[in-house]
């Protein structure tokens, strides 16, 4: 994916990072606020080895064998043999592990200094067990671990360079660490969720989706309008409204389809129901007819026909009776309007409209219509519900196929295409319908993602 995909992404998704952001936030601020108060008090002792006077080689060799000993010495600190005369030297009612869990010695790389750091709810106690530690670890290395030998003294000695003090503000809780760390977990997961969820939707995001899946040409994008179900002939209604614009664009570039001369025909389907490929087929309809041309719209879903609801006209006898011979086409096609728009509706709803449409019958009414008109186009119903529109198309120049912006999938489009080539047809191009006008996924449709008005 591209830079602006992810953006994409993360815009559409803007309100869940938020939230989680916040929530993120809010946990991190309760727990700091549940958090008891901790207090840190250090002490820094110095190890030496030798006396002060000597040779500069035997000063080295101190200096290089208590740099080794400090890192034994980091590890004894929190040992009982120190621990335990701290716990009865101040009365600590604890053990030697307990104690050992607040207690934390470092010494730096090649260093000869060890910083003591005890943790407690009191600051006062933290400063008191922290030089404790010290005073019973310098006797412990005086009087066990570097114990002298005859009359020679220890060779180790232990300072203090730095007592503890006692603290004036507390380690912990850290409101701002606290507040910052939930805020990246929550935003990080709100990303991280955001991201899932763009991998497990198949819905169709953008033109480049339709066009990677059906192989075909996108010929026409229509913006979604919440009123479309009001005034579904909006070429007619409103000629000026953009929505009437997308059909009429929609139009000139399916005339680029008609390359060999003659009528036109094509079939107009979608994957799914409610994704506007009704619509689509009575406003293509009139964009042609406004051109002069003679068109025919004919009602190919004889399961839920809707043209002659859409028009206004008299439905109950259409195509399903013609091809079963009951009528001739010439007595129920009826012209719309004072203009070159003639309509054929879905007559009477036969038990078997699939073998109706790939009748014979069929075959010739098209053949008439081809000869009487310049451009017919065919209503059919969504091809996965039905091989309707499959069928019918074997009879046409190709299928159009109409997807809805977030609502088709991927794979439910791809198996509408291949029911179209399984029976030898063809998809001439493809429709984007309820473009997004607002918001994030508006810029993924370019041209086609205008407001309607």
């Amino acid at each position: 994916m591209a830079i602006q995909d992810y953006v994409r992404i993360l815009r559409r998704n803007l309100v869940l990072i938020i939230s989680l952001t916040l929530i993120g936030v809010s946990a991190g601020a309760l727990a700091a606020l549940t958090t008891p108060a901790s207090y840190s008090a250090s002490t820094q002792l110095y190890v030496a080895v030798g006396g002060d006077k000597g040779s500069s080689s035997e000063l080295n060799q101190g200096t290089s064998f208590a740099r080794q000993a400090v890192t034994s010495y980091v590890s004894v600190i929190a040992s009982s043999i120190v621990l335990d005369p701290v716990i009865e030297q101040l009365g600590l009612d604890e053990t030697a592990e307990e104690l050992a869990a607040r207690v934390h010695a470092s010494a730096g790389l090649n260093s000869v200094v060890i910083d003591v750091t005890v943790d407690d709810a009191s600051p006062e106690r933290a400063a008191r067990i922290a030089n404790a530690v010290g005073e019973s670890f310098t006797a412990v290395v005086a009087a066990r671990l570097e114990a002298p030998t005859g009359d020679r003294p220890s060779p180790v000695r232990i300072e203090t360079l730095q007592p503890a003090q006692v603290p004036l503000a507390p380690t912990a809780p850290n409101m701002r660490l606290s507040l910052a760390l939930g805020g990246l977990l929550g935003l990080a997961a709100g990303v991280g969720i955001a991201l899932l969820r763009e991998v497990l939707d198949t819905r169709i995001r953008t033109v480049k989706d339709v066009e990677e899946i059906t192989g075909a040409p996108t010929l026409g994008g229509i913006a979604l309008d919440p009123e479309a179900k009001k005034r579904p002939l909006v070429v007619a209604a409103a000629a000026r409204d953009p929505r009437a614009e997308a059909y009429r664009s929609l139009r000139t570039n399916m005339q680029f389809l008609a390359i060999g001369g003659g009528a036109a025909a094509y079939v107009i389907t979608s994957a799914g129901p409610s994704e506007g490929k009704s619509t689509t087929a009575a406003n293509l309809a009139i964009a042609f007819a406004e051109t002069g041309a003679r068109v025919a719209l004919l009602d190919g879903d004889l399961r839920k026909p809707k043209v002659a609801d859409y028009f206004g006209i008299e439905g109950g006898l259409g195509l399903a009776d013609v091809l079963v011979g009951r009528v001739a086409a010439s007595d129920v096609i009826q012209r719309w309007g004072r203009g070159t728009l003639f309509l054929l509706p879905a007559g009477t709803v036969p038990p078997n409209p699939a073998e109706l449409l790939g009748s014979t019958a069929m075959g010739k009414l098209m053949g008439e219509l081809k000869a009487a008109f310049d451009v017919i186009i065919i209503d059919a119903p969504p091809t996965l519900l039905v091989t309707d529109a499959a069928v019918v198309s074997r009879f046409t120049d190709g299928a159009i196929v109409v997807a809805a912006a977030g609502s088709t999938t991927r794979p439910r489009l791809a198996s509408a295409v291949q029911s179209i080539e399984a029976v030898g047809s063809q998809v001439l191009g493809t429709v984007v319908t309820m473009v997004p006008t607002a918001g994030a996924d508006k810029t993924a449709y370019g041209t086609y993602a205008y407001a309607s008005h």
